[in-house]
């Protein structure tokens, strides 16, 4: 249902956080001329944006609702959340955010947005705060920190499920025009709200395919389906054993597709298995007792190149002695070239080493199963480009 009329009244008297009489739009009759002489408009004028969300909030309770529904426009809270989470947008302050632009049943906070505007049309940061805040929180905290934008506006902006906008004249356009416009605003974007209206069973088509045109957006699924993988392989193995896993499964299909596993050192038993043995053979390589045991070794039979990676929990990066010896192996066995990639479970786990031994070699990569979507070449003053195989 769309929240008693009166509302409109008193809502369309406020704009922001500051008084009526200082909103750039105000209208200028009189009070008591505009409210037919009861005074009711006059007072609702000297509401904060804060004080009108908690007099809506309490309003909702005594006729015995609840300051939000469970669902607006169809979409839930929790399917909200479900969706928000295939981008790893986990932040509940974020699905919150979200979940105050759908709002098409609370009347806009614009003193002159266009008429019958909802919350849905667009508002601003302060007035999401208050959303969520006095409407959403089973308690009433107040509004949330608006300094925290960064934190619940930011990424959706980034991914492309909101849009900035700014009312003016009456109209919301696209954009923020200016900084720091008190009409500056946002809005869920309406290909997103498409998507998010789809019945279950149905929106994770719709949701693939509105990924695939943004950037961003695509390389948040591809790293929250990356972080699933992570779970499953930490589920089953632990410490090194499971950074080379994740290295395998995660890291090598992405940044070197072409390349098959040679050997993985991971186990306490024979160093070398039968079949790796037989790998090996076919690349025409051979691991001799003189030879660096790396934790993975691959190899790309198109390009006839090899490749290392040293999964690191304690020690063991790709250091200069590394990459001497394994060069030396590459070359012995007529190899065209070879490549080496370090792995770290965190940004933590790198700094914490790399802070302490500074010794990953130049010309190498460095891969965080934290934030699998990229990784690092290592570079130097006298080394402008390396490319990978």
């Amino acid at each position: 249902m769309v929240y008693a009329d009166h509302l409109h009244q008193v809502i369309a008297t406020i704009h922001t956080q500051s008084l009526w009489t200082t909103l750039p739009d105000a209208p200028k009759e009189d009070a008591a001329d505009s409210d037919g002489g009861d005074g009711k408009l006059a007072k609702a004028r000297a509401l904060t944006i804060d004080q009108l969300f908690a007099n809506l909030r309490q309003e909702r309770i005594d006729s015995g609702q609840s300051p939000t529904p469970k669902s607006f426009q169809g979409v839930s809270k929790l399917k909200l959340k479900a969706i928000l989470a295939e981008l790893s947008l986990t932040n509940q302050k974020v699905i919150d955010a979200a979940f105050a632009l759908l709002d098409d049943e609370t009347p806009s906070m614009f003193s002159t947005a266009p008429v019958g505007a909802m919350f849905n049309a667009g508002a601003r940061t302060s007035q999401i705060a208050c959303h969520i805040g006095y409407l959403q929180r089973d308690e009433n905290i107040g509004k949330v920190d608006r300094e925290g934008r960064d934190e619940w506006i930011k990424p959706l902006r980034d991914i492309g499920a909101v849009d900035a906008i700014t009312l003016l004249n009456g109209t919301f356009i696209d954009g923020h025009v200016a900084a720091k416009n008190p009409n500056s605003s946002y809005r869920l974007n309406s290909d997103f709200v498409a998507v998010l209206k789809m019945p279950d069973g149905h929106w994770q088509n719709a949701f693939a395919a509105w990924v695939k045109k943004g950037r961003t957006a695509a390389r948040m699924a591809a790293e929250a389906a990356m972080k699933k993988s992570a779970v499953s392989i930490t589920a089953k193995k632990t410490g090194h054993a499971a950074l080379i896993e994740a290295s395998i499964m995660i890291y090598a299909p992405r940044f070197l597709p072409d390349y098959q596993i040679l050997y993985k050192d991971d186990s306490d038993g024979d160093r070398i298995s039968a079949s790796e043995r037989a790998a090996m053979k076919a690349a025409g390589v051979e691991l001799g007792l003189k030879d660096s045991m790396p934790d993975v070794l691959l190899w790309c039979p198109e390009t006839d190149w090899l490749w290392v990676i040293e999964a690191v929990t304690t020690d063991g990066e790709v250091d200069p002695h590394k990459v001497r010896n394994m060069t030396a192996l590459s070359k012995r066995h007529g190899k065209k070239g070879i490549g080496f990639t370090t792995t770290y479970n965190s940004w933590r786990d790198v700094a914490s080493r790399q802070h302490k031994v500074r010794n990953i070699e130049i010309g190498t990569y460095i891969w965080l199963l934290e934030d699998p979507t990229r990784q690092m070449l290592v570079e130097s003053f006298d080394q402008s480009s390396a490319s990978i195989a």
